[in-house]
């Protein structure tokens, strides 16, 4: 841990030319440090600047004026660090920059670490660990879904939750505890009743924050989507429609793609990393075979399938292929947009009755859409299959939902902790070790918000901050 009692500072926007950059400096002597290299003119110091004000000043070398800046006074604890801090917006050039990083440490301040300034927020008691990582997610934030679920997490959704499930569990722990303080008496202070309640109750609610990481990890990752189908489906050229680009040769002929495709889209700001694979069909060429293999490989590994069918072919056979097991998802957790390529081609009456077959035959988890990737006809359709099977449509702002894989593991351990203590008053096993199991829940919930860390746990969350933040 770096000694709380130094003043730091450091460029908080990106390095490079721009109109402005802004250079922090946070600790107990960022006033007096100021001081020394601002000038105010007749306004009096930065010292006695009032707080939450900003202020047109001059930071000077001796008697060379270096650039004129603004400067925006925080005081503790009322600031972003919960020390005293401040904010020198100046020109953005490199130099300017560089030079009053260099005024200011020769003031007496200290170069910042990565993710010192929110590391000072997190042991000020301004943040907790939740908080601090939504930060970093929402500073990398690429969509409009990842920057919902930081966002939510900012303001304390997930914490609130952790901390009631603690609080509650902390009471009945210390009625156990109490317990093995008269265990000669043998009384019971814990209604193992209530208990048993409390503890289905918190596993039910870790079961479903853990369910919850699915989503949010392919919400972060941007969710992938394989394009699969026979060859001449028309993969390609959907592909190519969906990132208004000429990303995958298309060609009449079969066997083109033998590779798979991937590229990412944004859809109502959730991204999608899009994979076109293979045309799935029997072949002796090994270059195409080993195409084929890797497009099984990407379908697996994908939460969404987009199964597309040929509308030239007959009826019966394009109900075969949606019918196909490979093709079909394994779990709850993936879905399949069945996709009627080519329907520009069909009359709209033998559209209607190819419309009614297909959805017959499909099954209850699957979508159908039908379009034409040639035309764009239909392509918003397409859009909506793709929000309903991504999940994104079921959830709300107050949602919690998990994206860390941190937070994820400490839930599994808490979850399994919870379950030994359930087993354990099942079989009237004895107080202590009841409490063992339970401490055990508390300290990994504990682990998630920070209220129980170590410097390991900091130093993996901080290090990937930038330096300003």
């Amino acid at each position: 841990m770096l000694n709380q009692d130094d003043t730091i500072c450091a460029i908080s926007t990106p390095p490079g030319v721009g109109a402005i950059a802004v250079i922090r400096c946070s600790g107990p002597l960022a006033f007096a440090i100021c001081d020394k290299i601002i000038r105010t003119g007749k306004a009096g110091p930065v010292s006695e600047q009032a707080a939450n004000t900003i202020r047109l000043c001059t930071v000077m070398e001796g008697n060379d004026m270096i650039d004129q800046v603004m400067v925006s006074v925080f005081r503790k604890p009322h600031s972003y660090t919960g020390d005293d801090l401040v904010e020198i917006s100046c020109h953005g050039s490199p130099y300017i920059q560089k030079k009053i990083l260099e005024l200011l440490v020769a003031a007496g301040a200290r170069p910042a670490t990565a993710g010192e300034f929110t590391m000072r927020a997190f042991m000020n008691g301004k943040l907790d660990l939740t908080q601090v990582e939504a930060i970093g997610d929402l500073i990398t934030s690429g969509s409009r879904a990842v920057h919902r679920v930081a966002v939510s997490q900012m303001r304390g959704g997930f914490t609130r939750e952790i901390q009631k499930m603690r609080a509650r569990l902390l009471e009945f722990t210390s009625l156990i505890e109490l317990e093995l303080d008269f265990s000669e008496e043998d009384v019971e202070f814990a209604d193992r009743s209530q208990l048993k309640v409390l503890l289905h109750d918190i596993m039910i609610l870790l079961k479903r924050l853990k369910e919850s990481f699915t989503l949010g990890n392919v919400i972060k990752k941007g969710i992938p989507v394989a394009i699969a189908g026979r060859t001449n489906a028309g993969k390609s050229t959907l592909l190519n429609l969906l990132l208004s680009e000429e990303r995958a040769i298309v060609s009449e002929f079969e066997g083109t793609t033998r590779d798979s495709i991937e590229d990412v889209i944004s859809i109502r700001g959730v991204h999608f990393r899009l994979i076109d694979t293979a045309g799935l069909r029997h072949t002796e060429d090994a270059i195409e075979k080993l195409g084929i293999e890797r497009s099984w490989q990407k379908i697996k590994q994908a939460s969404v399938i987009i199964h597309l069918l040929d509308a030239k072919n007959p009826a019966a056979e394009l109900v075969n292929q949606i019918k196909q097991s490979r093709l079909r998802p394994e779990n709850d957790q993936k879905r399949r947009i069945v996709v009627l390529n080519k329907t520009d081609l069909l009359q709209p009456e033998k559209l209607d009755e190819l419309r009614h077959q297909l959805k017959e035959a499909l099954p209850e988890n699957d979508l159908l859409v039908l379009m034409s990737a040639k035309t764009g006809a239909n392509l918003s359709l397409l859009e909506d299959a793709l929000m309903e099977a991504s999940g994104i449509n079921n959830t709300t702002d107050n949602d919690v939902i998990i994206t860390n894989v941190r937070h994820f593991e400490a839930l599994d351990r808490a979850l399994s902790a919870l379950e030994r203590a359930e087993n354990a008053m099942d079989n009237r096993i004895t107080a202590d070790l009841l409490a063992e199991d339970i401490r055990e829940a508390l300290h990994y919930l504990g682990e998630i918000t920070g209220e129980i860390t170590n410097d390991e746990i900091l130093g993996n969350i901080f290090r990937n901050f930038c330096i300003g933040k």
